[in-house]
């Protein structure tokens, strides 16, 4: 169980990129993904757009009911015991997808898929690999981390919608079930719980010296790695008002991205942009998420509540601005932005959780506020869709996701470090076992 292949490389590194080999195949279950190919199923099976907004919903519903579940054995057990698993069952779910001949088939295969791959190869699971190999570079490795599902989904729209249009959507969902099972054995034979398992710690350093025992690598003045990371139990964090804060922003943010982006596409046709434009387009504000990669450099300089702080701004505004977007010129000028800016305020937040409460109970933590967190994000695509159904228009939507990004900046500003809670000997024996 401590072996793994040799590589020139830190194995955490290589951890992190199986992980995110799992996640560019479950991303085709995504919401971003099915609100940029939703046009070929709809034109095939002729259903209403709210028949797949609510579908949506519905399987980003189901993943949070399970999400504190998937936190908790994410702690326990390591991506090397829960991906696989969700793999075989995402892509046992896309197999049935390319086959459905009904709205309740439909319902059925993606709410299956959904439930499963995105807390365990989207989200938590994913995330604590991150937390549990990075300690220095922390910040850095969650931006990437939270960079490569919205790149996979970029990518995989615009695969999705390459293949469907020379093969018909059903070819589509069936290449991305053959990609999540050829990807089961070798995540089960290389994935790894933690560095410790493998003689390692967090960012490489050798936790084992044949001649001078315990070592240092590669350490700057401001943080030694041999120091145990001080790590807050699950209880304890949610009785900090920082948590709070970042928990609501969280839920806040994920209404407001998911409700623009899902809409984006048809808003955009609306305005007269073209079907491939209207694609490029979201697909470019969707991969532009690679600036959280700027975003974790700018966080270990300034942190990341304060950069937390600049994003929501800028989204804010972003969100009134696309409300005058009539050309393709100024939609690429949103998507840039857009992109920059919101793709950025779920990575900020897990750096913030990360520094605050540290490692041991990562996941659980995410876990636990996983079903207010994908609660809204299966609220966006419905809000949009009712929203835009009773205005005739986008515009009411776009300014009220501004007045929530405004809110989450104020939560966050009240949202300063929390004092370590006080522990008697027996509570901090107790935690250490």
């Amino acid at each position: 169980m401590d072996w793994y292949p040799p590589i020139p490389f830190y194995y955490g590194w290589f951890v992190l990129g199986l992980a995110g080999c799992a996640t560019f195949a479950a991303t085709g279950s995504s919401q971003v993904v099915l609100g940029g190919v939703q046009d070929f199923i709809i034109e095939d099976m002729s259903w209403s757009r709210s028949t797949l907004a609510f579908a949506a919903t519905a399987g980003t519903w189901a993943s949070g009911l399970i999400t504190p579940i998937v936190g908790n054995l994410a702690d326990r057990y390591g991506p090397r015991g829960l991906m696989p698993i969700g793999l075989l069952i995402a892509g046992t779910a896309f197999f049935l997808l390319s086959g459905i001949d009904s709205v309740t088939q439909y319902y059925v295969a993606y709410i299956l898929g959904r439930a499963i791959s995105n807390p365990v190869l989207i989200g938590v699971v994913p995330r604590t690999v991150a937390v549990n190999f990075f300690r220095r570079r922390r910040n850095i490795v969650l931006a990437i981390s939270s960079t490569i599902r919205p790149v996979s989904g970029a990518i995989n729209i615009m695969l999705y919608s390459l293949v469907a249009s020379y093969s018909g959507w059903r070819v589509a969902y069936r290449y991305l079930g053959i990609l999540c099972v050829t990807l089961v054995l070798p995540l089960m034979w290389l994935l790894r719980r933690r560095p410790e398992d493998i003689g390692l710690l967090p960012d490489g350093v050798d936790a084992v010296s044949e001649t001078t025992g315990l070592q240092v690598l590669s350490v700057d003045d401001n943080l030694n790695l041999m120091e145990p990371e001080f790590s807050w139990t699950v209880k304890e964090a949610f009785k900090t008002r920082a948590l709070w804060c970042i928990v609501i922003t969280s839920a806040i943010g994920t209404v407001a991205s998911s409700s623009v982006g899902f809409g984006l596409k048809p808003y955009l046709l609306e305005s007269g942009i073209s079907q491939t434009q209207a694609a490029a387009v979201l697909s470019l504000g969707t991969v532009l998420a690679l600036g959280n990669v700027m975003w974790g450099v700018l966080a270990d300089r300034i942190t990341p509540r304060k950069c937390l702080i600049v994003a929501t701004v800028v989204a804010a505004i972003m969100d009134v601005f696309l409300i005058t977007v009539d050309s393709l010129p100024s939609a690429y000028l949103f998507a840039v932005i857009w992109g920059l800016s919101s793709g950025s305020v779920g990575s900020l937040e897990h750096m913030m959780i990360a520094q605050y409460y540290g490692r041991d109970s990562y996941g659980s933590i995410l876990g636990s506020f996983g079903p207010l967190q994908t609660m809204a994000l299966g609220l966006g695509p419905g809000l949009g869709a009712v929203i835009r159904d009773v205005t005739g228009s986008y515009d009411m939507l776009y300014v009220s996701m501004a007045g929530l990004y405004l809110v989450g900046t104020v939560l966050i500003l009240l949202s300063t470090p929390p004092e370590r809670p006080f522990r008697s000997p027996v509570e901090a024996t107790d935690i250490n076992k």
